[in-house]
């Protein structure tokens, strides 16, 4: 669920972001066929190039099965490797769902900017004032949190995630359809005391998206999900994206997802389970189409007036352990930099099985999504699919 590539332990890796305006003259100025064979030709290189690279990740890294689709500004293409079931032959689907995880979060920061582009609550607001006596106990205190900090992982409220027994290999299967209420994660993260001082540091926090959530239930007197729904996912024909909510399975067509509980251990079919557990830090069900377009929709500008997309973009340093390049967090998203100068932004997502990392340039306009249906615990997990994230949007420049 969690947008870390924090390698080692599962619990903290799941605790569950001109040229082209010289290349359009000179194509006004050429035959149409001419002017199109570049595009046709660097559409296929890159395409070659992301199948090579994707087959590396189910050959080198060992994942059953992967998607991935680039979106270059004319168009998309998606490729695959891999099978869709461990032991079969059987091809990852085209389009399949997956459990977007943490990515979740990016959706939920939008519906908060939103708000508060509309006057209905400030980013600076704190907990407190929407959620009095949630946020107490143990050094925790909402009346000194500001909403901007849960979005931006500044809070230092503790991350529930370490408490899940379905995090842990030995209890997976007794706990895997566990049911959660927000509330319930919530208390569990306040049994620890804060990470830090409210905005002097810098953690990834699930529990900050919670009451993220939880607040704009609050502020709407809706679900977090019913807001989603109609303010990112029905407007924008987002229509493989849905909120789990209590459904343990995946609709047809999907590729399983599994799940490695310790180094060298077996890989464990987790397609069914609860995702209560993630709620507003990262139920989301998605394919890799529909998340393009929110995307390209998010970083064009459609979903946030210039104002509140400024700043959620606005960053802070993010240190985290694992990542193959220097982050900054915004409020749900991450810039992260490329090889070739410049950065992208993006929000990887990790659950029990399914991983997705992605990156987007030029106002959302280039980017690529890669999907994992194999989480396993290693130390270089995600460094192969991060370098193909960076070689992809590098040759889009």
């Amino acid at each position: 669920m969690t947008q870390p590539r924090n390698p080692v332990s599962t619990r903290r890796r799941l605790a569950l972001g001109s040229v082209a305006a010289v290349a359009a003259t000179a194509a006004l100025a050429m035959p149409a066929a001419q002017a199109a064979q570049p595009d046709v030709r660097a559409a296929d290189s890159g395409r070659a190039d992301l199948q090579r690279g994707l087959d590396d990740i189910v050959r080198e890294d060992g994942t059953v099965g992967a998607e991935a689709t680039l979106v270059n500004g004319r168009g998309s293409s998606s490729v695959r490797s891999g099978t869709a079931e461990l032991g079969t032959d059987l091809p990852v689907p085209r389009q399949g769902y997956f459990r977007m995880g943490s990515n979740t979060k990016t959706f939920v920061s939008t519906v908060v900017l939103q708000l508060v582009g509309e006057g209905r609550m400030r980013l600076d607001d704190k907990v407190e004032r929407w959620l009095p006596g949630v946020v107490k106990g143990n050094g925790n205190d909402g009346g000194r949190i500001t909403v901007r900090q849960l979005l931006q992982h500044t809070s230092g409220v503790p991350d529930y995630a370490a408490q899940l027994p379905i995090l842990d290999g030995d209890q997976f299967q007794k706990h895997r359809f566990d049911r959660y209420q927000p509330r319930e994660l919530v208390d569990m993260a306040l049994r620890n005391r804060p990470t830090f001082e409210p905005g002097k540091g810098w953690s990834y926090s699930n529990t900050g998206y919670i009451l993220a959530g939880m607040i704009i239930e609050k502020v709407t007197g809706r679900h977090w999900s019913d807001e989603v729904r109609a303010r990112i996912i029905e407007p924008l024909g987002l229509t493989h994206t849905f909120s789990a909510g209590t459904r343990t399975g995946l609709p047809r067509p999907h590729a399983k997802g599994y799940h490695q509980f310790k180094p060298g251990g077996p890989l464990v079919d987790s397609t069914k389970m609860s995702m209560t557990w993630g709620s507003s830090a990262g139920d989301l069900v998605t394919n890799s189409t529909d998340l393009a377009r929110f995307w390209r929709a998010l970083l064009g500008g459609k979903l946030l007036a210039p104002k509140q997309l400024a700043q959620m973009q606005k960053t802070v340093p993010a240190p985290m352990e694992g990542s193959v390049a220097p982050r900054k967090a915004g409020l749900g998203i991450f810039w992260t930099q490329l090889s070739c100068g410049g950065g992208s932004w993006s929000h990887g997502g990790t659950t029990i099985g399914h991983l997705n990392a992605n990156g987007f340039i030029d106002k959302g306009k280039k980017g690529v999504i890669v999907m994992r249906s194999t989480n396993l615990n290693t130390e270089d997990r995600d460094e192969r699919t991060d370098r193909l994230v960076d070689a992809t949007l590098c040759k889009m420049k």
